[in-house]
């Protein structure tokens, strides 16, 4: 499949002009002179990748601080907003277009994404079943009720966080390191920030780290889509809820009830299924096909290479 490059495009960095005579004014308090050295310096720390990256990092969690634990459809509308910074921080930050976030086929790519995201947690949990690590039972909840809050609040936590963690920051290390460089400092990253779940530990990080980073920063570097690797996302997280497995540690109201046995390397123990082998190797098996296809589509960019 084809990709779209998501290398911003080179522009020149605003300069102090010179004077005529190719001198710095020598009259006045010098307050011109300092105020343009300031402004200078302080563009070209907002253009270079690492501060664009923190300019959009600041904007996206702010809204997403705001409006995740909304009532009704405010994650949603958090997440639409969040998206509205991330391309007003790349147009006048970073000074690029955000093709990862065109609307032209939006609907195709999160389908698909979501397509995979559902089936790898659903093959997941039964290979689980099947070896006797869950079981499950209906819960009685009020079904409609239990889904759209579900829907509404992972949707707005699926497109918040891979608009930090996939849009910023792997696009931004990947500029200055590369894309294999990038994609395991974010899948590490990725693993840090959720050890601070209940029931985390070092094996969930790293397991988080390894299936959750690493499959969806391959998604990513195969499709250049925020779309597709949010609809990834989304029905990953979902279908966790509905099924009433934990999702990285959080229990939220869910259609089912799931009772756990055996070993924690299976079912993921308290942490839930993300930190079972199972998902684990799964996303392993998922992301080393996607990342082939995004080298041979040229969506892996070397250090050189990135930096143009």
């Amino acid at each position: 499949m084809g990709t779209t490059s998501a290398t911003p495009h080179d522009t020149p960095h605003d300069t102090p002009h010179d004077t005529p005579h190719g001198t710095p004014h020598e009259t006045g308090s010098g307050l011109d002179e300092d105020r343009d050295g300031r402004g200078g310096r302080f563009g070209r720390i907002v253009h270079a990748p690492l501060g664009w990256m923190l300019v959009g990092a600041v904007g996206v969690a702010l809204v997403s601080g705001l409006t995740a634990t909304g009532p009704g459809p405010v994650p949603v509308l958090g997440a639409a907003a969040a998206v509205a910074v991330y391309r007003s921080v790349m147009h006048r930050a970073a000074r690029r277009s955000t093709p990862e976030t065109a609307r032209r086929g939006a609907g195709r790519a999160a389908l698909l994404g979501g397509g995979i995201g559902l089936g790898f947690i659903l093959v997941s949990a039964l290979l689980i079943t099947l070896f006797g690590g869950y079981s499950f039972s209906w819960a009685g909840s009020d079904v409609l009720s239990v889904v759209w809050t579900a829907v509404m609040v992972q949707i707005g936590a699926a497109v918040t966080e891979e608009l930090l963690f996939r849009a910023l920051a792997l696009q931004a290390l990947e500029q200055l390191w590369g894309s294999r460089a990038a994609l395991v400092i974010t899948s590490l990253f990725f693993g840090v920030a959720h050890l601070g779940a209940p029931g985390a530990n070092a094996w969930s990080g790293l397991a988080i780290a390894l299936e959750a980073g690493g499959l969806l920063g391959a998604a990513f570097l195969w499709r250049r889509s925020i779309w597709f690797v949010a609809g990834l996302h989304f029905t990953w997280n979902t279908a966790e809820q509905l099924l009433g497995i934990p999702v990285s540690g959080h229990t939220p109201e869910g259609l089912f009830t799931v009772d756990v046995h055996g070993s924690a390397l299976l079912t993921g123990g308290s942490f839930g299924l993300e930190a079972s082998m199972i998902p684990v190797l799964s996303a392993l098996a998922l992301a080393v096909p996607m990342l082939v296809l995004a080298h041979r589509n040229g969506g892996m960019k070397t250090r050189r290479r990135a930096g143009h």
